[in-house]
């Protein structure tokens, strides 16, 4: 399909090559170990979004894990830097879109995501296991900076204006109508708002990589850059030093944001992940706070 998506007939095909990485969640429960223990592709590994995707919460409720807590991980899920990995979920390409991005701004450069995930799978008439794999631990090294990263900082510059930050959560949530999730509501003044739900197909696939560009086009982003044909650097850095595109995106906790990343990178667009997102932003009370009636802040 794409260097950042397979299908679920391609990855039949290609099961024995490739470790596979179940990392199905949920934000309300039940822990998504219940649904691999029920059935997941064979000789998956679970990893769990909480305790292998993220550092412990504060600031923001899904903090960037450090270096050696996620090569520990990796290692004993089996991950080693010469195998492919290909990661699943629900099928909204959420955890594993985390997966994904963390796995490349750690290093590993052959990662692929599921499209679909496991229904896409289970549609196909693919076969279901309930065996726990032994795997032998893998040698991943992580190391940082393989994608573009913002911190609060960077991502109000490209809000600014010297970029686009794009704000994925619903627009109820960016325009502060409700918040059922962190305790302030809003958005970061002057991001622009793209719900996820945009980025897919009726089934949770992702839309093509045309239309995907064309949706981003009509926020003024292209794989040119920002606002046309030039290079789109913008802010010269990206809060830890790592150049971008000029394109961020952010959501409540950077999980849901990092299908963002992905969709945009589907359609030829490079773009930095801020991952503390809403749930960092709002943990400095000075930072300001927009509305669809409010843009000045507070």
């Amino acid at each position: 399909m794409s260097s950042y998506l397979i299908s679920a007939v391609e990855l039949g095909d290609s099961l024995s090559s490739a470790l596979v990485l179940d990392a199905r969640w949920r934000l309300a429960g039940p822990p998504g170990v219940d649904d691999y223990r029920a059935g997941h592709i064979p000789g998956a590994v679970y990893l769990d979004l909480d305790r292998d995707l993220s550092a412990p919460p504060g600031p923001g409720r899904h903090p960037l894990p450090s270096s050696l807590a996620f090569q520990a991980s990796m290692r004993l899920a089996g991950v080693s830097s010469g195998v492919p990995v290909v990661v699943y979920d629900d099928g909204d390409a959420l955890p594993a879109a985390r997966a994904w991005w963390l796995l490349r701004y750690f290093g590993h450069s052959h990662v692929r995501v599921l499209d679909g995930g496991f229904p896409a799978w289970q549609r196909a008439g693919l076969p279901i296991s309930v065996a726990v794999p032994s795997v032998p631990v893998g040698d991943f090294t992580a190391r940082p900076g393989g994608m573009p990263l913002l911190d609060a900082d960077a991502a109000a510059e490209l809000a600014s204006g010297d970029g686009v930050l794009i704000d994925v959560r619903t627009g109820e949530r960016y325009r502060g109508e409700t918040e059922p999730i962190d305790p302030v509501a809003g958005h970061i003044p002057g991001a622009v708002n793209l719900p996820i739900s945009e980025t897919a197909n009726g089934d949770g696939t992702f839309r093509s990589a045309d239309e995907l560009a064309e949706t981003f086009a009509a926020l003024g982003v292209s794989h040119a850059g920002v606002g046309g044909p030039h290079t789109g650097v913008g802010v010269p850095h990206a809060g830890v030093g790592v150049p971008h595109a000029g394109v961020g995106a952010y959501c409540g906790s950077g999980v849901t944001a990092a299908r963002g990343v992905l969709a945009l990178a589907i359609a030829g667009i490079p773009a930095a992940l801020y991952v503390g997102s809403w749930s960092d932003w709002i943990s400095d009370p000075t930072r300001p706070i927009a509305t669809d009636t409010d843009t000045a802040g507070r």
